[in-house]
C-alpha cells in the first residue's frame, strides 16, 4: 500500500503543476473578452455596409442598422452600371498592379545598393528617404498638383503610378535595409568569383531571400494603393481615368445621396480585395515572423 501510495505521487504532484493558476486563468479569459469587442467594433462598419446595400435609400434614412425588408439587388445592377465598373475596376487594377510590381523591385535594388556600397552619400541618401516618411501627405499635396499639373503630367494613369512608387519607395527600401543586412556578404562574393554579373547576383541569389519580406510590402502596398482616394482625386480629373474609389462620387448630388446605390458599389469596390487579403494573409504573418527573428 504504501509503494502504491508513493507512487500515485509523482502524478498527481505533475497534474497540480500542469495546473494553470487561478490568476493567470482569468487574465485569458479577460484578453479574449476584450479581443472579441475589438473585432466585433471592426466587424461593424463591414456589416453595415453589407446589410445596407440591400436597402433603398428612403429605408436606409429610416434606419440604418435595422434588417433589410427585401433584399434589393437592383441596387448591384445600377451601381455597376452608374459606376461604369469595368472601366473603373481595370483602371485601379492596371495603377496598383503597376505600382505593386515596381516598388517592391526598385526599393530591392535600391536597398541592396545602400548595403553593399556603405558610402556617406548613400547613408545620407538613406537618411532622407526615413524622414521623408514622417512628412504628412497633406503638406505637399497642393505643390506636388502645381508642379505636375504644370508639366502636363495630370489625368494620366502613369504619372500616378510614378507618383506612388515615390511615395512607396522610403518604407520599402527601410524594410528591404534591415533584412538585407542579414544575409551573408560571402554567398555573393562566392558567386561573383563564379562569374555572375552583379545583376545575376541580385536576381539569382539577393532576391529570392527576400520572398517573404516582398511578399509582405506588396499586401501592404496593394491594401494602400487599392483603397486610396486622395491621391487618385488629385491626378485623375477625367471621367474616363477614375478608378472604383473615385466612381463612388457619382451617388452623391448637390442636394441628396443615394445611399442604396452608394452602399452596392461600395461592397462592390472592397469584395476584390479582401479575397486577394484573404489568400495571402498568411504571408503577412510569415514575413512578420522572419522579420522578428532575424
Amino acid at each position: 500500500m504504501k509503494t502504491a501510495a508513493w507512487k500515485a505521487e509523482p502524478s498527481s504532484l505533475l497534474g497540480f503543476r500542469n495546473q494553470r493558476p487561478t490568476g493567470k486563468r482569468v487574465l485569458h479569459i479577460v484578453k479574449g473578452i476584450v479581443m472579441s469587442l475589438v473585432l466585433t467594433g471592426y466587424l461593424i462598419p463591414f456589416f453595415l455596409v453589407i446589410v445596407n446595400a440591400f436597402k433603398t435609400t428612403p429605408e436606409f434614412l429610416a434606419n440604418p442598422v435595422s434588417w433589410p425588408a427585401n433584399f434589393n439587388i437592383d441596387n448591384f445592377r445600377h451601381s455597376f452600371e452608374k459606376m461604369r465598373y469595368l472601366y473603373a475596376f481595370f483602371n485601379t487594377l492596371i495603377i496598383t498592379a503597376g505600382s505593386v510590381i515596381l516598388i517592391p523591385l526598385f526599393s530591392a535594388m535600391t536597398a541592396h545598393f545602400f548595403v553593399r556600397n556603405n558610402w556617406r552619400i548613400n547613408r545620407f541618401i538613406f537618411l532622407l528617404m526615413i524622414a521623408a516618411m514622417i512628412i504628412p501627405f497633406q503638406a505637399i499635396m497642393i505643390p506636388l498638383v502645381k508642379i505636375y499639373g504644370s508639366l502636363g503630367m495630370l489625368n494620366s494613369k502613369w504619372a500616378l503610378i510614378y507618383m506612388y512608387i515615390g511615395f512607396g519607395s522610403s518604407l520599402a527600401v527601410f524594410i528591404y535595409h534591415g533584412f538585407i543586412k542579414s544575409i551573408p556578404l560571402e554567398l555573393e562574393e562566392s558567386a561573383m568569383i563564379d562569374g555572375c554579373s552583379k545583376l545575376q547576383i541580385f536576381f539569382k541569389i539577393v532576391f529570392p531571400l527576400l520572398k517573404s519580406t516582398t511578399i509582405t510590402i506588396v499586401i501592404l502596398d496593394l491594401l494602400w494603393i487599392w483603397n486610396d482616394f486622395l491621391l487618385p482625386s488629385l491626378v485623375l480629373l477625367v471621367p474616363d481615368q477614375r478608378t472604383l474609389q473615385l466612381s463612388t462620387f457619382y451617388f452623391f448630388g448637390t442636394y441628396t445621396v443615394e445611399y442604396g446605390y452608394l452602399m452596392a458599389g461600395l461592397l462592390m469596390t472592397i469584395i476584390p480585395i479582401i479575397i486577394v487579403y484573404l489568400f495571402l494573409q498568411k504571408h503577412i504573418i510569415k514575413g512578420i515572423m522572419e522579420g522578428s527573428i532575424k
